[in-house]
C-alpha cells in the first residue's frame, strides 16, 4: 500500500490541509498560489500508482480533487466574466493564465482524432463545456473549422456566460450551441454525434464516471468517437483517473499521458458496432474491447510535447 511513509503523498496532503482550511476558493493570491504549487508538485512523472493507496490516502484524493474541480469552475468562472467585458472576447482568451496548456491540449486531441477518423466530425458533442469553454472554441475556430460543437453543461449561468464570449463572432457563434441540461437526462441527440468528448471533471469519482461512460455508450451511436481525459501518476490526485477497463462497450484505440505542464492523459475509444446493453440481456455479458495491442501508430501529436505514449492498452481487471 502506498501511504504516508511515501514523500510526495505526504506533500500532497499537507496541500490538502492548507486548501481545505481556506474560507474560500475564489481566485486570490493564497489560492492561486497553493493551488500552482500543488500542480507543480504533482507534475513530474512519478512511480505511483493511486489503486494502491490506503482508505485514508485514497479519501484525502478524493476530497482534493472535488477541492480543486471547484476552484477551478470558480478561476473560469472569474475570467469568463472579465472576458465577457470586452467587446471581442475571444481577442483576448490569451489572458487567461492556463490559454496556452489549452491550445497544446486542443491540438493534442485534433491529432489524436485525426488518427482515428477518416473525416473531420460535423457534429461534435463537449459533455462539461462550462463558462469558458476554451477546448471547443479552440477546436472549432483552429482546427475543425466547419463543425457544429454542442456544449453540454448543467449550469444555466455557465453556457450563459459560455455563449456571451462568442457573440461577437457570428460564423463561430453559429457554430456553438449551448444546452443546460445533465447529460444524464440527454438520450436520443447523443446518437447524432460524430465525436463526443468527455471534460475531465465530469463524473468526480469512479462509480460517477463510470456510470456517466455507460449512459454515453447506450445512447452514443454505434463507431462514433469519445474522446475523454484522465490522469496518469501524482497527476491522479488533481483529477479522476479513467483506466480502459472502465470503458465497457468501447474499444480503446489509444492512450496518451503527457509529460509536460499538459496535465490531462487523452483516451479515445470507438463504440463498438453492438449494443452493450442488449448483449448483457441476452447473457454474454458486458462487451469491452480493450485488446491487447490497439495498433496505435507511432507519432507525436504535438512536435514540442515531451509524452508518454501507451502504444499497447493492457487489459485491465478492475
Amino acid at each position: 500500500m502506498v501511504c504516508l511513509k511515501d514523500p510526495l503523498v505526504q506533500k500532497i496532503c499537507e496541500f490538502y490541509e492548507k486548501i481545505s482550511r481556506l474560507d474560500s476558493l475564489k481566485p486570490s493570491e493564497d489560492v492561486n498560489m497553493l493551488l500552482t504549487d500543488l500542480v507543480f508538485t504533482c507534475m513530474p512523472p512519478y512511480p505511483i500508482d493511486c489503486t494502491k493507496l490506503c482508505k485514508k490516502i485514497q479519501e484525502i484524493r478524493s476530497k482534493l480533487i472535488r477541492l480543486c474541480g471547484k476552484a477551478e469552475g470558480l478561476l473560469e468562472e472569474h475570467y469568463s466574466t472579465i472576458l465577457g467585458s470586452f467587446d471581442n472576447p475571444l481577442e483576448h482568451l490569451h489572458i487567461f493564465p492556463y490559454f496556452s496548456n489549452y491550445l497544446k491540449l486542443s491540438l493534442l486531441e485534433f491529432n489524436i482524432l485525426s488518427q482515428h477518423s477518416k473525416d473531420v466530425p460535423s457534429r461534435v458533442a463537449f459533455v462539461g463545456s462550462g463558462p469558458l469553454p476554451l477546448t471547443s472554441i479552440v477546436l472549432a475556430s483552429n482546427h475543425m473549422t466547419s463543425t457544429t460543437f454542442h456544449n453540454y453543461d448543467i449550469d444555466s449561468s455557465a453556457n450563459s456566460m459560455a455563449s456571451h464570449l462568442v457573440e461577437s463572432d457570428p460564423a463561430l457563434s453559429k457554430r456553438m450551441i449551448f444546452h443546460t441540461t445533465d447529460i444524464m437526462n440527454v438520450t436520443g441527440s447523443l446518437k447524432d454525434y460524430d465525436v463526443v468528448f468527455l471534460a475531465a471533471l465530469v463524473g468526480m469519482n469512479k462509480e460517477e464516471k463510470v456510470r456517466i461512460l455507460e449512459h454515453l455508450n447506450k445512447h452514443m451511436a454505434p463507431e462514433a468517437l469519445l474522446m475523454l481525459r484522465s490522469a496518469h501518476g501524482a497527476r491522479a490526485f488533481l483529477y479522476p483517473v479513467v483506466e480502459p477497463c472502465d470503458l465497457r462497450g468501447f474499444e480503446v484505440l489509444s492512450v496518451f499521458h503527457p509529460a509536460d505542464e499538459v496535465i490531462n492523459s487523452v483516451i479515445i475509444a470507438r463504440k463498438s458496432p453492438f449494443s452493450m446493453h442488449s448483449s448483457i440481456d441476452q447473457g454474454f455479458g458486458p462487451l469491452m474491447h480493450c485488446s491487447k495491442c490497439a495498433e496505435i501508430q507511432v507519432f507525436n501529436p504535438l512536435s514540442q510535447m515531451n509524452m508518454i505514449e501507451e502504444l499497447a492498452v493492457e487489459e485491465h481487471h478492475c
